[in-house]
């Protein structure tokens, strides 16, 4: 059967293990040519091929409720139902998600972008079942970084107590999140793997037991474990456990699923797979840059684009930042949830280890973690992702800025930032965070100024402080020495005007900023490089000029930057009637690239010059 012909995963119950084998290697084979035009996630969707199709010929989808944990090891789910002949639109602006849709097919369970929320998920839906007096099989896949999350945890510990409901967890077990694993976790783990007598150890002790006492085979099968080797933390949990079996034999993933899928209370099915296979460079990758890629020649391994020798991605401008500090300054700590890589540190990493502190899959422990360091008198850079920090409001609000204590906060990928879609656009952090009483926020414009801020953030600041920064490059040389400069907590006019004002922050501004010069634009360009507090001075004063204010925000305008610009005006008592707020209505943004979103938004260079001149003529 040719990929693009499939229509659904039936026609896998009528394959032999052998053609289930074949057609795992055409699928990844097509995933290496399709995601080398488009980009995409890589090697987690190489490890999971056969582990899918075997899934999708023992369990019958939609029926069975198959969830894949955040979604991005799914393209071969997504080729078993039915969406191969779209995959040259992957991640592409109106065209094939890179995670589950459930408007995109049935077979799509239940979305998700952020890690860990599956088996929860699942027990959701092993509840319902009472509900609607249905009888089908729940089947959350999870990796064994996304179980360093403490929800997986809680799930896990829901279920073992709930023996009556009978979900099928697949633990799929790389040994990598996106990079390396670390923890306590993965140590477990190691054992569990190195125990070569535990792979087939229940169905023996089934086989051996006489038929009259099968029917308290789990605490004779847990006694006899006993004698050869340690409980697993999942049978410690009150889950069957099975494993860990080879994620790449189809003939022993079909028959262990088919086991599991007659069992009555909850199991775990622990699949060994190895990220990124069948293609070398995605295999030999022990950091993660092959997990999520962009364009790249398959035959060479090379990534495809133009780079600038001075030009860095924004991430490793402010990594290269913490090394300069990281040298001069001896009680200082970086705490990353899992993001070493993503977040630019991995030369931080080799220069400074026992500076960076990786807490896995868990934003809420990183957060706190940083609390911890800062109130001992540490300085603290804690990088997270826009759309990750959501997932620690509470300990931002609670253990870091009640107590106003001195935490830096990098929020990395703020803004749009295209193919990820709506789970990963950094577009809720300013809401989130500018309501909360001590945080200060700054956006810079370029690398010198975010350079000037950080010196700002550390040197003079003592309660909490979050740098925003996109997702995108920006020029910087990093043989120049940096700035000692230090950034007041003002904003800036970049270019004078009589007949309009302008507002924004980040690239943006640069932007208009340009354009205004180079067109000759009457126009006056402000700075707001701080977010909170505003500059009431200068806001003051520029109202009372009655001239059109358009103010620029790529970020949630219900609660962000201009919402607060209008709250003070309000206060004042003031006429707001001249201001226009540009920025993201009340939807979620879709995947695509970034201009092309942007246009959709009104948010593009050409649309807010529009909006500029049509205020100007009014």
């Amino acid at each position: 059967m040719q990929l693009e012909d499939i229509k659904n995963p039936t026609f896998l119950k009528d394959y032999t293990i052998k053609e289930c084998e074949q057609i795992s290697d055409d699928i990844r084979n097509f995933l290496i040519d399709h995601v080398s035009k488009t980009g995409g996630h890589l090697s987690s969707n190489l490890g999971a091929v056969e582990l899918t199709v075997a899934l999708h010929k023992v369990f019958e989808s939609p029926k069975d409720k198959i969830i894949f944990d955040v979604g991005h090891q799914a393209y071969t789910h997504k080729i078993l139902t039915g969406r191969a002949k779209d995959f040259d639109t992957l991640r592409q602006y109106q065209g094939l998600s890179g995670y589950l849709k459930r408007d995109e097919s049935i077979h799509d369970i239940f979305e998700a972008g952020h890690s860990s929320t599956s088996i929860a998920a699942a027990a959701g839906m092993e509840a319902s079942k009472k509900y609607h007096q249905e009888n089908y099989k729940v089947v959350p896949v999870i990796g064994d970084g996304a179980l360093t999350a403490g929800m997986a945890f809680e799930a896990l510990n829901f279920l073992g107590e709930n023996i009556k409901q009978n979900p099928v967890v697949i633990l799929n077990d790389n040994e990598m999140s996106i990079s390396q694993n670390i923890g306590y976790l993965a140590r477990l783990f190691n054992q569990i793997r190195s125990k070569s007598a535990y792979r087939k150890l229940k169905t023996k002790t089934a086989r051996l037991m006489p038929k009259f006492l099968r029917r308290i085979t789990g605490k004779v099968e847990r006694g006899v474990k006993g004698f050869i080797t340690t409980n697993t933390i999942f049978d410690d949990f009150g889950f069957s456990y099975y494993g860990p079996i080879n994620g790449h034999n189809m003939k022993e993933l079909i028959k262990y699923f088919n086991i599991a899928k007659k069992e009555t209370r909850p199991c775990v099915i622990h699949v060994l797979t190895e990220k990124g296979k069948g293609y070398k460079y995605s295999e030999q990758d022990q950091i993660g840059l092959w997990h999520g890629v962009g364009p790249f020649e398959v035959e060479s391994g090379n990534h495809i684009g133009s780079h600038s020798t001075n030009t860095h991605k924004w991430s490793e401008v402010i990594s290269h930042y913490m090394e300069n500090y990281a040298a001069k300054k001896e009680d200082f700590a970086v705490v990353v949830p899992a993001m070493v890589a993503g977040s630019g540190l991995l030369q931080f990493k080799e220069k400074y280890p026992d500076k960076l502190y990786d807490v896995g899959i868990a934003e809420q422990t990183a957060v706190t973690m940083s609390a911890g360091l800062a109130v001992s008198g540490i300085d603290v850079f804690c990088p997270i992702y826009s759309t990750f920090i959501q997932r620690a409001y509470d300990q931002v609000n609670h253990d870091v800025a009640r107590q106003n204590l001195h935490v830096v906060f990098g929020i990395d990928r703020a803004g749009i930032v295209g193919a990820d879609g709506e789970t990963h656009q950094g577009i809720y952090d300013i809401p989130l965070l500018r309501h909360i009483p001590n945080m200060t926020i700054l956006h810079p414009k370029d690398a010198t100024e975010a350079f000037e801020q950080l010196n700002y953030a550390f040197k003079e600041h003592t309660g909490p402080i979050a740098l925003r920064y996109p997702r995108g490059k920006t020029e910087c040389d990093f043989n120049q020495i940096i700035t000692p400069d230090v950034a007041p907590l003002t904003w800036d006019v970049t270019h004078q005007g009589n007949q309009a004002i302008f507002i924004a922050f980040g690239e943006m501004l640069n932007r208009v900023t340009k354009y205004v010069i180079t067109h000759k634009l009457d126009v006056e360009v402000i700075n707001a490089r701080v977010i909170k507090p505003l500059d009431h001075p200068l806001l003051s004063s520029i109202i009372s000029r009655e001239l059109p204010i358009i103010i620029y925000e790529e970020s949630a305008k219900l609660g962000g930057f201009g919402s607060s610009v209008l709250e003070y005006y309000n206060q004042l008592g003031e006429n707001t009637s001249q201001i226009t707020c540009l920025g993201i209505d009340d939807n979620y943004v879709q995947h695509g690239d970034n201009e092309s979103l942007l246009k959709e938004l009104s948010l593009d260079l050409d649309s807010v010059i529009k909006t500029i001149k049509e205020k100007m003529n009014k």
